[in-house]
Protein backbone atom coordinates (compact mmCIF):
# COMPACT_ATOMS: atom_id res chain seq x y z
CA UNK A 1 0.00 0.00 0.00
CA UNK A 2 1.05 3.47 -1.11
CA UNK A 3 1.56 5.74 1.93
CA UNK A 4 0.21 9.43 1.58
CA UNK A 5 -0.63 12.24 3.44
CA UNK A 6 -3.76 12.33 5.44
CA UNK A 7 -5.15 15.28 6.69
CA UNK A 8 -7.96 15.17 9.33
CA UNK A 9 -11.13 16.85 8.94
CA UNK A 10 -11.68 19.72 11.25
CA UNK A 11 -13.69 19.30 14.41
CA UNK A 12 -17.47 19.84 13.31
CA UNK A 13 -17.05 18.87 9.65
CA UNK A 14 -19.38 17.24 8.11
CA UNK A 15 -18.68 14.10 6.53
CA UNK A 16 -21.43 13.81 3.87
CA UNK A 17 -22.33 9.91 3.54
CA UNK A 18 -23.52 8.87 -0.85
CA UNK A 19 -27.03 8.05 0.43
CA UNK A 20 -30.18 7.74 -2.05
CA UNK A 21 -32.19 10.49 -0.57
CA UNK A 22 -29.38 13.33 -1.79
CA UNK A 23 -30.29 11.93 -5.63
CA UNK A 24 -34.12 12.93 -4.76
CA UNK A 25 -33.48 16.06 -2.33
CA UNK A 26 -30.93 17.44 -5.91
CA UNK A 27 -33.69 16.43 -8.43
CA UNK A 28 -36.78 18.56 -7.19
CA UNK A 29 -34.56 21.74 -6.77
CA UNK A 30 -34.55 21.91 -10.91
CA UNK A 31 -38.59 21.53 -11.98
CA UNK A 32 -40.21 21.35 -9.03
CA UNK A 33 -43.79 21.54 -10.99
CA UNK A 34 -42.18 18.54 -13.65
CA UNK A 35 -44.43 15.26 -14.24
CA UNK A 36 -44.87 12.02 -13.10
CA UNK A 37 -46.73 10.01 -15.25
CA UNK A 38 -48.47 6.58 -14.85
CA UNK A 39 -49.70 5.19 -17.77
CA UNK A 40 -53.28 6.89 -18.34
CA UNK A 41 -54.38 6.70 -14.85
CA UNK A 42 -52.53 9.27 -13.00
CA UNK A 43 -49.90 12.34 -13.07
CA UNK A 44 -48.70 14.55 -10.26
CA UNK A 45 -45.77 16.80 -9.66
CA UNK A 46 -42.08 16.41 -8.18
CA UNK A 47 -43.50 18.28 -5.49
CA UNK A 48 -45.98 15.57 -4.63
CA UNK A 49 -43.74 12.67 -5.10
CA UNK A 50 -41.47 14.18 -2.50
CA UNK A 51 -44.55 14.40 -0.16
CA UNK A 52 -45.78 10.86 -0.96
CA UNK A 53 -42.49 9.38 -0.40
CA UNK A 54 -42.60 10.84 2.94
CA UNK A 55 -46.02 9.74 3.46
CA UNK A 56 -44.67 5.94 2.56
CA UNK A 57 -41.64 6.56 4.76
CA UNK A 58 -44.44 7.01 7.71
CA UNK A 59 -46.62 3.63 5.97
CA UNK A 60 -43.74 1.63 6.12
CA UNK A 61 -42.53 2.80 9.88
CA UNK A 62 -46.21 2.27 11.35
CA UNK A 63 -45.79 -1.33 9.74
CA UNK A 64 -43.07 -2.39 11.74
CA UNK A 65 -40.13 -1.81 8.98
CA UNK A 66 -36.88 -0.89 10.34
CA UNK A 67 -33.18 -0.13 9.43
CA UNK A 68 -32.01 -3.68 7.45
CA UNK A 69 -35.31 -5.39 6.75
CA UNK A 70 -36.44 -5.94 3.92
CA UNK A 71 -39.08 -5.03 1.81
CA UNK A 72 -40.38 -6.90 -1.36
CA UNK A 73 -42.05 -4.83 -4.37
CA UNK A 74 -44.17 -6.81 -6.42
CA UNK A 75 -46.01 -4.53 -9.48
CA UNK A 76 -45.90 -3.30 -12.89
CA UNK A 77 -43.53 -0.26 -13.91
CA UNK A 78 -45.40 2.17 -11.93
CA UNK A 79 -45.48 5.72 -9.58
CA UNK A 80 -45.47 3.48 -6.42
CA UNK A 81 -42.47 1.70 -7.73
CA UNK A 82 -40.28 5.10 -8.03
CA UNK A 83 -41.58 5.91 -4.45
CA UNK A 84 -40.45 2.65 -3.40
CA UNK A 85 -37.23 3.45 -4.96
CA UNK A 86 -36.54 5.83 -2.83
CA UNK A 87 -38.76 5.70 0.37
CA UNK A 88 -37.53 1.53 1.81
CA UNK A 89 -33.79 2.48 1.25
CA UNK A 90 -33.86 5.80 2.67
CA UNK A 91 -35.47 4.57 5.72
CA UNK A 92 -32.73 2.04 6.03
CA UNK A 93 -34.13 -0.74 4.84
CA UNK A 94 -33.19 -3.00 2.17
CA UNK A 95 -35.89 -2.59 -1.38
CA UNK A 96 -36.06 -6.60 -2.80
CA UNK A 97 -37.57 -6.22 -6.44
CA UNK A 98 -39.19 -9.42 -6.83
CA UNK A 99 -39.06 -11.02 -10.69
CA UNK A 100 -42.85 -11.30 -11.77
CA UNK A 101 -41.77 -13.43 -14.50
CA UNK A 102 -40.29 -16.02 -12.15
CA UNK A 103 -42.23 -19.43 -11.57
CA UNK A 104 -43.84 -19.43 -8.32
CA UNK A 105 -41.16 -21.56 -6.60
CA UNK A 106 -38.50 -19.36 -8.09
CA UNK A 107 -40.25 -16.81 -6.27
CA UNK A 108 -40.94 -18.22 -3.20
CA UNK A 109 -37.19 -19.31 -3.09
CA UNK A 110 -36.00 -16.00 -3.66
CA UNK A 111 -38.35 -13.77 -1.37
CA UNK A 112 -37.42 -16.63 1.95
CA UNK A 113 -33.43 -16.26 0.98
CA UNK A 114 -33.44 -12.36 0.95
CA UNK A 115 -35.54 -13.12 4.42
CA UNK A 116 -38.73 -10.73 3.13
CA UNK A 117 -40.19 -8.67 5.98
CA UNK A 118 -42.88 -7.17 4.90
CA UNK A 119 -44.56 -7.18 0.94
CA UNK A 120 -45.57 -4.35 -1.31
CA UNK A 121 -48.13 -6.44 -3.99
CA UNK A 122 -50.08 -5.08 -6.91
CA UNK A 123 -53.80 -6.95 -7.04
CA UNK A 124 -52.38 -8.89 -10.15
CA UNK A 125 -49.74 -11.11 -7.87
CA UNK A 126 -52.34 -12.06 -4.89
CA UNK A 127 -52.76 -15.31 -6.25
CA UNK A 128 -49.38 -15.86 -6.67
CA UNK A 129 -48.84 -14.97 -3.45
CA UNK A 130 -51.62 -16.48 -1.62
CA UNK A 131 -50.37 -20.25 -3.51
CA UNK A 132 -46.78 -19.44 -1.73
CA UNK A 133 -48.14 -17.67 1.41
CA UNK A 134 -47.43 -21.05 3.40
CA UNK A 135 -44.21 -21.56 2.47
CA UNK A 136 -42.65 -17.90 3.56
CA UNK A 137 -40.68 -18.09 6.51
CA UNK A 138 -39.90 -14.31 7.26
CA UNK A 139 -43.06 -12.60 5.69
CA UNK A 140 -44.96 -10.42 8.30
CA UNK A 141 -47.49 -8.52 6.23
CA UNK A 142 -48.78 -6.95 3.08
CA UNK A 143 -49.82 -3.40 1.53
CA UNK A 144 -52.24 -4.49 -1.38
CA UNK A 145 -51.59 -2.03 -4.27
CA UNK A 146 -54.81 -1.36 -6.28
CA UNK A 147 -55.13 0.87 -9.38
CA UNK A 148 -58.95 0.43 -8.91
CA UNK A 149 -60.81 -0.96 -6.60
CA UNK A 150 -58.48 -3.40 -4.07
CA UNK A 151 -59.39 -6.97 -4.70
CA UNK A 152 -60.49 -9.63 -2.07
CA UNK A 153 -57.36 -11.60 -0.84
CA UNK A 154 -56.58 -14.05 2.05
CA UNK A 155 -53.66 -12.68 3.00
CA UNK A 156 -52.97 -10.99 6.18
CA UNK A 157 -53.24 -7.38 4.21
CA UNK A 158 -52.05 -3.95 6.23
CA UNK A 159 -54.21 -1.91 3.94
CA UNK A 160 -54.01 -0.69 0.27
CA UNK A 161 -51.44 1.43 -0.67
CA UNK A 162 -53.18 4.55 -1.82
CA UNK A 163 -55.45 4.32 1.58
CA UNK A 164 -52.31 4.51 3.83
CA UNK A 165 -50.63 7.38 2.38
CA UNK A 166 -53.56 9.09 2.51
CA UNK A 167 -53.75 9.18 6.47
CA UNK A 168 -50.11 9.76 7.00
CA UNK A 169 -48.00 12.80 7.21
CA UNK A 170 -46.03 14.58 4.74
CA UNK A 171 -42.86 15.00 6.83
CA UNK A 172 -40.60 12.34 7.39
CA UNK A 173 -36.98 13.38 8.46
CA UNK A 174 -34.59 10.42 6.88
CA UNK A 175 -31.69 9.66 8.76
CA UNK A 176 -27.77 9.60 8.17
CA UNK A 177 -26.18 6.07 8.29
CA UNK A 178 -23.22 4.19 6.70
CA UNK A 179 -23.16 4.74 2.79
CA UNK A 180 -22.40 0.75 2.84
CA UNK A 181 -25.50 -0.15 4.13
CA UNK A 182 -27.16 -2.51 1.43
CA UNK A 183 -29.99 -0.57 -0.63
CA UNK A 184 -31.39 -2.99 -2.81
CA UNK A 185 -31.50 -6.47 -3.86
CA UNK A 186 -32.53 -8.79 -7.07
CA UNK A 187 -32.34 -11.84 -7.70
CA UNK A 188 -30.30 -13.47 -11.32
CA UNK A 189 -30.94 -16.47 -13.23
CA UNK A 190 -28.02 -18.36 -14.08
CA UNK A 191 -27.73 -21.62 -16.35
CA UNK A 192 -27.78 -24.00 -13.38
CA UNK A 193 -29.25 -23.87 -9.69
CA UNK A 194 -31.47 -21.74 -7.88
CA UNK A 195 -31.31 -17.47 -8.43
CA UNK A 196 -28.51 -15.42 -7.00
CA UNK A 197 -29.04 -12.90 -4.92
CA UNK A 198 -27.43 -9.31 -6.20
CA UNK A 199 -26.90 -6.44 -4.27
CA UNK A 200 -25.34 -2.99 -4.10
CA UNK A 201 -25.04 0.12 -1.24
CA UNK A 202 -25.93 3.59 -1.44
CA UNK A 203 -22.72 4.41 -2.33
CA UNK A 204 -22.59 2.25 -5.26
CA UNK A 205 -26.13 3.69 -6.56
CA UNK A 206 -25.24 6.86 -6.17
CA UNK A 207 -21.81 6.87 -7.84
CA UNK A 208 -23.24 4.88 -10.75
CA UNK A 209 -26.24 7.44 -10.87
CA UNK A 210 -23.84 10.03 -11.38
CA UNK A 211 -21.91 8.40 -13.66
CA UNK A 212 -24.67 7.77 -15.81
CA UNK A 213 -25.56 11.28 -15.56
CA UNK A 214 -22.42 12.49 -17.37
CA UNK A 215 -22.49 9.54 -19.61
CA UNK A 216 -25.94 10.26 -21.14
CA UNK A 217 -26.09 13.58 -20.96
CA UNK A 218 -22.56 15.21 -21.51
CA UNK A 219 -21.86 13.95 -24.82
CA UNK A 220 -22.92 14.95 -27.88
CA UNK A 221 -21.82 11.53 -29.72
CA UNK A 222 -24.19 9.91 -26.85
CA UNK A 223 -26.94 12.85 -26.39
CA UNK A 224 -29.55 10.33 -24.16
CA UNK A 225 -31.11 11.93 -21.71
CA UNK A 226 -30.92 16.14 -21.40
CA UNK A 227 -33.27 18.03 -18.92
CA UNK A 228 -35.91 18.40 -21.80
CA UNK A 229 -36.41 15.19 -22.13
CA UNK A 230 -39.46 12.95 -21.50
CA UNK A 231 -37.99 9.07 -20.34
CA UNK A 232 -40.25 6.32 -20.28
CA UNK A 233 -38.41 3.01 -19.16
CA UNK A 234 -39.54 -0.29 -21.10
CA UNK A 235 -37.29 -1.94 -19.10
CA UNK A 236 -38.89 -4.25 -15.92
CA UNK A 237 -38.56 -1.68 -12.91
CA UNK A 238 -37.37 -5.34 -11.48
CA UNK A 239 -34.64 -5.90 -13.64
CA UNK A 240 -31.45 -3.90 -12.29
CA UNK A 241 -33.71 -0.74 -11.01
CA UNK A 242 -34.46 -0.02 -14.77
CA UNK A 243 -30.96 -0.03 -15.55
CA UNK A 244 -30.79 2.75 -13.17
CA UNK A 245 -32.03 5.44 -15.09
CA UNK A 246 -35.06 6.40 -12.66
CA UNK A 247 -32.73 7.29 -10.55
CA UNK A 248 -30.95 9.59 -13.29
CA UNK A 249 -34.01 10.95 -13.91
CA UNK A 250 -35.14 11.42 -10.61
CA UNK A 251 -32.25 13.14 -10.36
CA UNK A 252 -32.23 15.43 -12.32
CA UNK A 253 -35.37 16.56 -12.89
CA UNK A 254 -37.18 15.29 -15.91
CA UNK A 255 -40.64 14.23 -16.64
CA UNK A 256 -41.11 10.72 -16.30
CA UNK A 257 -43.90 8.37 -17.76
CA UNK A 258 -44.45 4.98 -16.11
CA UNK A 259 -46.28 2.73 -18.86
CA UNK A 260 -47.86 -0.09 -16.57
CA UNK A 261 -47.63 -3.50 -17.73
CA UNK A 262 -45.87 -3.68 -21.08
CA UNK A 263 -47.99 -3.90 -24.03
CA UNK A 264 -46.63 -3.07 -27.19
CA UNK A 265 -49.59 -1.16 -28.74
CA UNK A 266 -50.02 1.34 -24.95
CA UNK A 267 -46.35 1.40 -25.50
CA UNK A 268 -46.79 3.75 -28.90
CA UNK A 269 -49.51 5.78 -27.66
CA UNK A 270 -47.83 6.46 -24.63
CA UNK A 271 -44.75 7.63 -26.74
CA UNK A 272 -47.10 9.89 -28.82
CA UNK A 273 -49.20 11.20 -26.18
CA UNK A 274 -46.46 12.13 -23.56
CA UNK A 275 -44.10 13.18 -26.14
CA UNK A 276 -41.73 10.42 -25.16
CA UNK A 277 -38.12 10.76 -26.34
CA UNK A 278 -35.92 8.41 -24.27
CA UNK A 279 -36.46 4.64 -23.66
CA UNK A 280 -34.40 1.82 -22.83
CA UNK A 281 -34.90 -2.06 -23.23
CA UNK A 282 -33.92 -5.46 -24.92
CA UNK A 283 -33.72 -5.65 -28.63
CA UNK A 284 -36.49 -8.81 -28.36
CA UNK A 285 -39.25 -5.78 -26.66
CA UNK A 286 -38.20 -3.15 -30.11
CA UNK A 287 -38.82 -5.76 -32.22
CA UNK A 288 -42.39 -6.37 -30.70
CA UNK A 289 -42.66 -2.62 -30.37
CA UNK A 290 -42.35 -1.81 -34.52
CA UNK A 291 -44.46 -5.07 -35.08
CA UNK A 292 -47.40 -3.80 -33.49
CA UNK A 293 -50.59 -1.88 -34.94
CA UNK A 294 -50.25 1.14 -33.33
CA UNK A 295 -46.40 1.15 -34.95
CA UNK A 296 -47.83 1.89 -38.59
CA UNK A 297 -47.47 5.25 -40.15
CA UNK A 298 -45.97 6.44 -36.74
CA UNK A 299 -42.88 8.91 -36.71
CA UNK A 300 -40.14 7.39 -34.31
CA UNK A 301 -37.76 10.24 -35.34
CA UNK A 302 -37.50 11.55 -31.76
CA UNK A 303 -37.81 8.46 -29.85
CA UNK A 304 -33.76 7.43 -28.55
CA UNK A 305 -33.73 3.99 -27.96
CA UNK A 306 -30.61 2.21 -25.71
CA UNK A 307 -30.59 -1.53 -26.42
CA UNK A 308 -28.86 -3.81 -24.46
CA UNK A 309 -29.21 -7.29 -22.36
CA UNK A 310 -28.39 -8.97 -25.52
CA UNK A 311 -26.82 -8.22 -28.79
CA UNK A 312 -28.76 -5.94 -30.67
CA UNK A 313 -28.36 -6.97 -34.26
CA UNK A 314 -27.84 -5.13 -37.61
CA UNK A 315 -31.43 -6.31 -39.31
CA UNK A 316 -33.06 -5.58 -36.30
CA UNK A 317 -31.37 -1.65 -35.48
CA UNK A 318 -31.18 -1.14 -39.87
CA UNK A 319 -35.54 -1.85 -39.32
CA UNK A 320 -35.27 0.57 -36.19
CA UNK A 321 -33.63 3.65 -38.33
CA UNK A 322 -36.00 2.69 -41.08
CA UNK A 323 -38.53 4.21 -38.92
CA UNK A 324 -36.81 7.37 -37.64
CA UNK A 325 -36.02 5.78 -34.16
CA UNK A 326 -32.45 6.62 -32.98
CA UNK A 327 -30.95 3.52 -31.72
CA UNK A 328 -27.77 3.31 -29.39
CA UNK A 329 -26.09 0.06 -27.44
CA UNK A 330 -25.25 -0.26 -24.52
CA UNK A 331 -23.44 -2.79 -22.09
CA UNK A 332 -23.62 -4.26 -18.48
CA UNK A 333 -25.15 -7.10 -16.56
CA UNK A 334 -26.94 -7.85 -13.37
CA UNK A 335 -23.85 -7.74 -11.28
CA UNK A 336 -22.44 -4.20 -12.63
CA UNK A 337 -25.47 -2.17 -11.52
CA UNK A 338 -25.85 -2.20 -14.68
CA UNK A 339 -24.38 0.38 -17.37
CA UNK A 340 -20.55 -0.47 -18.04
CA UNK A 341 -19.94 0.89 -22.09
CA UNK A 342 -22.54 2.67 -24.43
CA UNK A 343 -22.23 3.96 -28.19
CA UNK A 344 -20.56 6.94 -28.48
CA UNK A 345 -19.64 8.74 -32.39
CA UNK A 346 -17.34 11.05 -32.67
CA UNK A 347 -18.63 13.89 -34.67
CA UNK A 348 -16.97 12.57 -37.96
CA UNK A 349 -18.94 9.86 -37.68
CA UNK A 350 -22.32 11.97 -36.44
CA UNK A 351 -21.64 13.50 -40.05
CA UNK A 352 -21.97 10.29 -42.03
CA UNK A 353 -25.16 8.55 -43.15
CA UNK A 354 -27.31 6.55 -40.77
CA UNK A 355 -26.31 3.71 -43.04
CA UNK A 356 -22.73 3.89 -42.40
CA UNK A 357 -23.11 4.91 -38.66
CA UNK A 358 -25.44 1.66 -38.04
CA UNK A 359 -22.59 -1.17 -37.95
CA UNK A 360 -20.53 1.47 -35.07
CA UNK A 361 -24.21 1.81 -33.23
CA UNK A 362 -24.58 -2.01 -32.81
CA UNK A 363 -21.29 -2.43 -31.53
CA UNK A 364 -21.15 -2.53 -27.36
CA UNK A 365 -19.76 0.65 -26.98
CA UNK A 366 -17.05 2.94 -25.06
CA UNK A 367 -16.57 2.57 -21.23
CA UNK A 368 -18.05 5.39 -19.27
CA UNK A 369 -16.24 7.24 -16.76
CA UNK A 370 -14.82 5.26 -13.63
CA UNK A 371 -14.92 1.33 -15.46
CA UNK A 372 -11.76 -0.38 -15.74
CA UNK A 373 -12.15 -2.97 -18.34
CA UNK A 374 -10.33 -5.18 -20.06
CA UNK A 375 -10.02 -8.67 -21.68
CA UNK A 376 -8.09 -11.56 -20.77
CA UNK A 377 -7.18 -15.07 -21.84
CA UNK A 378 -7.86 -18.49 -20.34
CA UNK A 379 -4.86 -18.09 -17.64
CA UNK A 380 -6.16 -14.34 -16.85
CA UNK A 381 -3.29 -12.55 -19.17
CA UNK A 382 -4.42 -9.20 -20.74
CA UNK A 383 -5.30 -9.71 -24.36
CA UNK A 384 -4.26 -7.17 -26.87
CA UNK A 385 -6.73 -4.36 -27.49
CA UNK A 386 -6.42 -4.88 -31.58
CA UNK A 387 -10.22 -4.93 -32.40
CA UNK A 388 -9.34 -9.01 -33.48
CA UNK A 389 -7.98 -10.93 -30.36
CA UNK A 390 -10.48 -12.19 -28.12
CA UNK A 391 -10.86 -12.86 -24.58
CA UNK A 392 -13.02 -13.02 -21.64
CA UNK A 393 -14.63 -9.25 -20.37
CA UNK A 394 -13.24 -8.36 -17.00
CA UNK A 395 -14.30 -5.20 -15.37
CA UNK A 396 -13.68 -2.85 -11.93
CA UNK A 397 -16.08 0.11 -11.59
CA UNK A 398 -17.01 1.32 -7.77
CA UNK A 399 -20.44 0.12 -7.92
CA UNK A 400 -20.13 -3.85 -9.11
CA UNK A 401 -21.74 -5.92 -6.49
CA UNK A 402 -19.42 -7.30 -4.15
CA UNK A 403 -20.67 -10.85 -4.05
CA UNK A 404 -24.05 -13.12 -4.35
CA UNK A 405 -26.20 -12.60 -1.14
CA UNK A 406 -25.37 -15.52 1.29
CA UNK A 407 -22.94 -17.41 -0.76
CA UNK A 408 -19.51 -16.27 -0.58
CA UNK A 409 -18.20 -19.54 -3.06
CA UNK A 410 -20.10 -18.40 -5.74
CA UNK A 411 -18.32 -14.70 -5.08
CA UNK A 412 -15.42 -15.40 -5.31
CA UNK A 413 -15.42 -17.45 -8.91
CA UNK A 414 -17.12 -13.67 -9.64
CA UNK A 415 -14.31 -12.13 -8.27
CA UNK A 416 -11.44 -14.31 -9.01
CA UNK A 417 -7.86 -12.58 -9.01
CA UNK A 418 -9.73 -9.46 -7.92
CA UNK A 419 -11.70 -8.69 -11.31
CA UNK A 420 -15.51 -9.32 -11.81
CA UNK A 421 -15.80 -11.87 -14.66
CA UNK A 422 -18.67 -11.49 -17.08
CA UNK A 423 -18.67 -14.62 -18.66
CA UNK A 424 -18.51 -12.53 -22.34
CA UNK A 425 -15.90 -13.07 -24.52
CA UNK A 426 -15.20 -9.95 -26.69
CA UNK A 427 -12.66 -7.94 -28.85
CA UNK A 428 -11.29 -3.67 -27.30
CA UNK A 429 -9.88 -1.93 -30.99
CA UNK A 430 -7.77 0.62 -30.64
CA UNK A 431 -10.37 3.08 -29.79
CA UNK A 432 -10.81 1.12 -27.07
CA UNK A 433 -14.55 0.09 -28.31
CA UNK A 434 -15.46 -2.80 -27.12
CA UNK A 435 -17.52 -5.21 -29.11
CA UNK A 436 -18.94 -8.78 -27.42
CA UNK A 437 -18.37 -11.43 -29.51
CA UNK A 438 -20.58 -13.71 -27.45
CA UNK A 439 -21.38 -15.00 -24.11
CA UNK A 440 -18.89 -17.91 -22.96
CA UNK A 441 -20.90 -20.45 -22.96
CA UNK A 442 -23.12 -19.73 -25.83
CA UNK A 443 -19.53 -19.45 -28.35
CA UNK A 444 -19.57 -22.26 -30.76
CA UNK A 445 -16.39 -24.90 -31.10
CA UNK A 446 -16.47 -26.55 -34.49
CA UNK A 447 -13.29 -28.21 -35.60
CA UNK A 448 -10.61 -26.11 -33.14
CA UNK A 449 -12.82 -22.79 -34.49
CA UNK A 450 -14.91 -20.25 -32.96
CA UNK A 451 -17.48 -18.95 -34.35
CA UNK A 452 -19.73 -15.98 -32.56
CA UNK A 453 -23.09 -16.84 -32.17
CA UNK A 454 -24.16 -13.32 -32.19
CA UNK A 455 -22.03 -12.58 -35.35
CA UNK A 456 -24.43 -15.22 -37.34
CA UNK A 457 -27.50 -14.08 -35.96
CA UNK A 458 -26.51 -10.07 -36.83
CA UNK A 459 -25.49 -11.45 -40.59
CA UNK A 460 -28.64 -13.51 -40.91
CA UNK A 461 -31.28 -10.81 -39.38
CA UNK A 462 -30.54 -8.87 -42.40
CA UNK A 463 -32.13 -10.75 -44.90
CA UNK A 464 -35.42 -9.22 -45.67
CA UNK A 465 -37.77 -11.99 -44.41
CA UNK A 466 -36.29 -12.97 -41.04
CA UNK A 467 -38.10 -11.06 -38.37
CA UNK A 468 -36.29 -12.35 -35.61
CA UNK A 469 -33.24 -14.96 -35.11
CA UNK A 470 -31.73 -16.60 -32.26
CA UNK A 471 -28.24 -19.23 -33.18
CA UNK A 472 -27.09 -21.96 -30.67
CA UNK A 473 -24.19 -24.79 -30.99
CA UNK A 474 -25.80 -28.18 -31.23
CA UNK A 475 -23.61 -31.55 -31.00
CA UNK A 476 -22.07 -32.99 -34.25
CA UNK A 477 -20.06 -35.81 -34.41
CA UNK A 478 -17.23 -34.95 -36.51
CA UNK A 479 -17.03 -31.50 -35.56
CA UNK A 480 -17.90 -31.04 -32.23
CA UNK A 481 -20.71 -28.55 -32.33
CA UNK A 482 -22.01 -26.95 -35.37
CA UNK A 483 -24.88 -24.15 -35.52
CA UNK A 484 -27.85 -24.51 -35.64
CA UNK A 485 -30.45 -21.29 -36.33
CA UNK A 486 -34.09 -20.78 -35.13
CA UNK A 487 -35.80 -18.12 -37.60
CA UNK A 488 -39.09 -16.36 -36.99
CA UNK A 489 -39.82 -14.99 -40.69
CA UNK A 490 -42.34 -11.39 -41.54
CA UNK A 491 -45.70 -12.73 -42.31
CA UNK A 492 -45.41 -11.40 -46.07
CA UNK A 493 -42.01 -12.98 -46.86
CA UNK A 494 -41.12 -17.05 -46.45
CA UNK A 495 -38.26 -18.76 -46.86
CA UNK A 496 -36.61 -22.16 -46.76
CA UNK A 497 -32.83 -23.33 -45.46
CA UNK A 498 -31.90 -23.36 -48.89
CA UNK A 499 -32.78 -19.78 -48.99
CA UNK A 500 -30.77 -18.82 -45.89
CA UNK A 501 -27.98 -20.91 -47.01
CA UNK A 502 -27.43 -19.25 -50.20
CA UNK A 503 -27.91 -15.98 -48.74
CA UNK A 504 -24.88 -16.70 -46.20
CA UNK A 505 -22.48 -17.88 -48.77
CA UNK A 506 -22.36 -13.82 -50.10
CA UNK A 507 -20.57 -13.72 -46.42
CA UNK A 508 -18.38 -16.41 -47.18
CA UNK A 509 -17.29 -15.48 -49.95
CA UNK A 510 -16.19 -11.69 -48.56
CA UNK A 511 -14.36 -13.12 -46.05
CA UNK A 512 -16.79 -11.93 -43.47
CA UNK A 513 -17.23 -15.76 -42.08
CA UNK A 514 -15.99 -18.86 -42.97
CA UNK A 515 -17.93 -21.95 -44.89
CA UNK A 516 -18.43 -23.86 -41.78
CA UNK A 517 -20.00 -21.04 -40.10
CA UNK A 518 -23.32 -21.51 -41.72
CA UNK A 519 -25.70 -23.45 -39.87
CA UNK A 520 -25.98 -26.94 -40.43
CA UNK A 521 -29.94 -26.55 -39.26
CA UNK A 522 -32.49 -24.01 -40.11
CA UNK A 523 -35.81 -24.22 -37.63
CA UNK A 524 -38.61 -21.93 -38.93
CA UNK A 525 -40.99 -21.46 -35.82
CA UNK A 526 -43.75 -18.74 -34.76
CA UNK A 527 -41.78 -17.42 -31.66
CA UNK A 528 -38.59 -17.75 -30.05
CA UNK A 529 -38.21 -18.82 -26.26
CA UNK A 530 -37.23 -15.60 -23.50
CA UNK A 531 -35.90 -15.48 -20.64
CA UNK A 532 -38.18 -13.69 -17.38
CA UNK A 533 -36.36 -10.54 -18.69
CA UNK A 534 -36.99 -10.68 -22.27
CA UNK A 535 -33.50 -11.98 -23.70
CA UNK A 536 -33.46 -15.00 -26.05
CA UNK A 537 -33.40 -18.18 -24.18
CA UNK A 538 -30.36 -19.99 -25.55
CA UNK A 539 -30.14 -22.66 -22.88
CA UNK A 540 -34.01 -23.55 -23.49
CA UNK A 541 -33.50 -24.22 -26.93
CA UNK A 542 -30.44 -26.18 -26.91
CA UNK A 543 -32.13 -28.14 -23.96
CA UNK A 544 -35.34 -28.80 -26.60
CA UNK A 545 -33.14 -29.71 -29.02
CA UNK A 546 -31.34 -32.17 -27.80
CA UNK A 547 -34.84 -33.85 -26.32
CA UNK A 548 -36.07 -33.68 -29.82
CA UNK A 549 -32.79 -35.69 -31.29
CA UNK A 550 -33.73 -38.14 -28.61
Amino acid sequence: MVKTKIIFPSPGAYEYPLLIKSLLLSGQRYETEQEIVYADKLRYSYRTLNERIRQLANVLTAAGVKAGDTVAMLDWDSHRYLECFFAVPMIGAVLHTVNIRLSAEQVLYTMNHAQDDLVLAHDDFLPLLEQIHGGLTTVKGYIQLSDETAKATTLPVVGEYEQLLSQSPATYDFPDFDENSVATVFYTTGTTGNPKGVFFSHRQLVLHTLSMVGTFSAYQGLPLLRSDDVYMPITPMFHVHAWGVPYVATLMGVKQVYPGRYEPNTLVRLYRQEKVTFSHCVPTILQMIMGCPEAAGTDFSRWKMLLGGSALALGTASQAAATGMQVFSGYGMSETCPVLCATYLRASELEQSMEEQLPLRIKTGVPAAMVDLKIVDACGKDVLHDGESMGEVVVRAPWLTQGYLHDPEKGAELWDGGWLHTGDIGSINARGVLEIKDRIKDVIKTGGEWISSLELESLISKHPAVMSVAVVGIPDLQWGERPMAMVVCTPSLQINQANLEDYLMQFVDNGSINKWAIPKKFLFVDDIPKTSVGKVDKKLIRKTELAARG
